[in-house]
């Protein structure tokens, strides 16, 4: 060939030039390949779960809708289940699944879509089942024709009713900008998500899927691991997982395999429990050594960072920072409010809080819980999980700013609880697992924890003084506990420590000698050294304070209580009321408390006619700021009855004691100490 030679090729053609002779063998078929190696899925006639149950646990409602569906040639419709990862959603697609197809005569079709790439091979394999051709299939594949559109007509045209699964498809996006969601009038969609906002899922029917109910979440367990122990012991470590069906299905598997040495599942609960010494999410992630298929959503590690990845990919980077946030607290119900002070601009800008929390709610890593108060509740192995992967750089400042918000809410120790606050007892277990966290991360540093000591003694004060008197309990022991471990002995708040480090006349100390002062006199029986002790707060905040200071009527209230006896003065009282009305006015807390050891200090000293009309005022006052059955109110109406007793007024006296003796059995029981008290003074 002497001439110039030239040539074009398209799509797969090739042009071979030579300046001799060639011999070319090549074998031809109709069509290029559809996928690349490896990108189609290997099967859509089977689920792609890692570990399907061994029996479908509860959702009895929704799989008898979704066997209705199918059992009455249900076509038209898309159902979307959704909720937290590892809440399994995928195991009831799997389970509607193995009923379209077994039982109902169905085509099951199952594509997983964690991403758009995903989504489009499983279609389209999906459409290959149904009859597409190799061309069809290479149109769609190039961009030649409509991928989404040749799937929906070959499920249209299927001679089989089918149920197609459409798994994992947390990102909705890519459904709605291909088209690849509709229905048909062939078959039934089932969709699983952790994307709960209904805008995305137009026309469906959506279903939420939560935690299982206790006894559910037991056999869970014993299901997987039935010679590990009893079915009270599983339910236990249901509890402690919080019955989320991942967890579950992970716990389940570690005790089912152990080989050298298997667990009990006591031994499995009390390895969960023990703090510092066991990591309970490592542990979890123990029992995923059986699972196939993306181990990232099969792991209590991990599977969640899946939504915090979607969710900065959306512009939303603060959604990471404030669950972050919220792993400092508790997954009790957490009042909205906390959210809401100045103080969170420490992690996440406030003008950005809505914008993080909703992306939260729509990836259904939280929930919004109807009050009053409007509350969130997080999963707590969620948190941990968290809380775990939560870089240390960051621990101080979150647990610095936790405690902030809480320090808003919680009152004031100058400021006692009064009945129109909010009820204290949401914050209870946020604080409690506020001081957790801040001990447990070894990064945060003594700043913070002493702050949320702070939070948590304030607490303790103010669930003491609204007569939530085992709360506070848990709350101070809680606190002494952990405090001291954390912290130098010096920082807790004992007379001799804080005596030593800040000095004899320092507020601190004088608010141990006023704490230590009742215990000295009314459960050790040490009155003389109470009075001592207290009358040392009582100088000594008048000198720093002033004498008509919150603190310092709080001091003078138990030395008149103290003192009381037959050669109490009256005065004494008297001034102290006074000054309770004026600085605080009629009906505080403190002023009915120092009312009330007024009276008291009269009855002691003999002047019963001029205490009875006091009392009833500090009965009524009480009533009013605590309710009728306060401890406080209670131990007011009891004086008013020793009073009329004391003035031969015995009726009135013993219906008195009768109405005391009734609501204390009520509140406290009847083997209380206070109700037997007030039993055997009624007879």
């Amino acid at each position: 060939m002497n001439g110039s030679t030239e040539g074009r090729a398209e799509g797969s053609g090739r042009v071979f030039q030579s300046a001799g002779d060639q011999h070319i063998t090549e074998h031809h078929h109709h069509g290029p390949g559809v996928f690349p190696v490896g990108s189609a899925p290997d099967s859509v006639r089977q689920p792609a779960v890692g570990r399907a149950p061994v029996v479908l646990r509860d959702r009895l409602e929704l799989m008898t809708q979704l066997r209705s569906a199918m059992e009455e040639g249900g076509a038209e419709q898309v159902y979307v289940l959704h909720g937290l990862g590892g809440c399994g959603k995928t195991a009831v697609a799997s389970e509607a699944f193995r009923i379209a197809t077994v039982e109902g005569g169905r085509a099951g079709l199952w594509v997983n879509a964690p991403d758009l790439a995903s989504l489009r091979a499983g279609m389209l394999a999906v459409a290959a089942d149904r009859g597409a051709g190799e061309g069809e299939l290479a149109a769609a594949r190039n961009g030649l024709r409509a991928a989404a559109d040749l799937v929906w007509e070959r499920l249209d045209r299927s001679d089989q009713p089918w149920l197609l699964v459409i798994d994992n498809a947390d990102d909705p996006a890519i459904l709605r900008e291909g088209n690849w969601l509709r229905t048909s009038p062939r078959g039934i969609t089932l969709v699983t998500t952790r994307q709960v906002a209904a805008h995305w899922w137009p026309g469906a029917t959506l279903h939420h899927v939560g935690v299982l109910p206790r006894e559910d979440a037991a056999r869970v367990l014993c299901d997987l691991a039935p010679e590990r122990g009893t079915a009270e012991e599983a339910a236990e470590i249901a509890d402690r997982l919080g019955r989320l069906p991942l967890a579950l299905t992970l716990a389940g598997g570690f005790l089912a395999h152990q080989v050298i040495s298997p667990w009990s599942m006591a031994e499995y609960g009390r390895a969960l429990d023990r703090g510092n010494e066991v990591d309970p999410i490592e542990l979890l992630d123990q029992g995923a050594a059986y699972s196939v298929g993306d181990t990232s959503r099969h792991l209590a590690s991990t599977t969640w960072e899946l939504s915090l990845d979607a969710l900065r990919a959306q512009g939303l980077p603060d959604a990471t920072t404030l669950v972050r946030l919220l792993s400092c607290w508790s997954h009790d119900p957490l009042p909205l409010r906390l959210l809401a002070g100045s103080d969170i601009d420490a992690v996440v800008p406030r003008a950005r809080v809505e914008s993080a929390l909703r992306g939260l709610l729509d990836h259904s890593l939280t929930r919004l819980v109807p009050g009053p108060p409007r509350c969130l509740r997080t999963h707590g192995v969620l948190l941990d999980s968290i809380a775990r992967s939560t870089p240390a750089d960051q621990h101080d400042v979150l647990v610095s700013t936790a405690a902030e918000l809480l320090g808003a809410v919680v009152p004031d120790v100058s400021r006692p609880w009064a009945r129109e606050d909010p009820p204290l007892a949401p914050y209870v277990p946020h604080t409690l697992a506020l001081l957790r966290r801040a001990t447990q991360w070894s990064a945060v540093g003594p700043a913070a924890v002493t702050r949320v000591l702070e939070c948590t003694t304030r607490l303790a004060v103010a669930l003491h003084r609204a007569g939530d008197y085992a709360s506070a309990l848990s709350v101070a022991q809680e606190a002494a506990t952990r405090g001291t471990r954390a912290l130098e002995a010096t920082h807790r708040l004992a007379l001799a420590d804080c005596t030593a480090v800040f000095g004899a006349n320092a507020v601190e100390t004088l608010e141990s000698c006023a704490g230590l002062s009742p215990v000295l006199a009314w459960v050790l029986d040490r009155r003389e050294e109470a009075v001592a002790l207290v009358r040392r707060a009582v100088e000594g905040r008048t000198a720093a304070l002033g004498p008509t200071h919150p603190s310092t009527l709080i001091a003078r209230t138990y030395l008149l209580e103290f003192t009381a006896g037959p050669e109490t003065r009256p005065d004494a009282g008297a001034a102290l009321v006074s000054d309770c009305r004026s600085e605080l006015g009629p009906g505080h807390p403190i002023t009915l408390d120092a009312e009330l050891n007024h009276g008291y200090a009269l009855v002691t000293a003999g002047r019963q006619p001029l205490a009875l009309d006091l009392i009833r005022q500090v009965v009524g006052g009480s009533e009013r700021a605590y309710g009728a059955e306060h401890p406080k109110t209670l131990a007011a109406r009891s004086l008013l009855s020793r009073v009329l007793g004391e003035l031969g007024r015995l009726p009135e006296a013993a219906e008195q004691a009768e109405w005391v003796a009734d609501a204390r059995a009520r509140v406290l029981g009847a083997g209380h100490p206070w109700t037997q008290w007030s039993l055997d003074r009624l007879a």
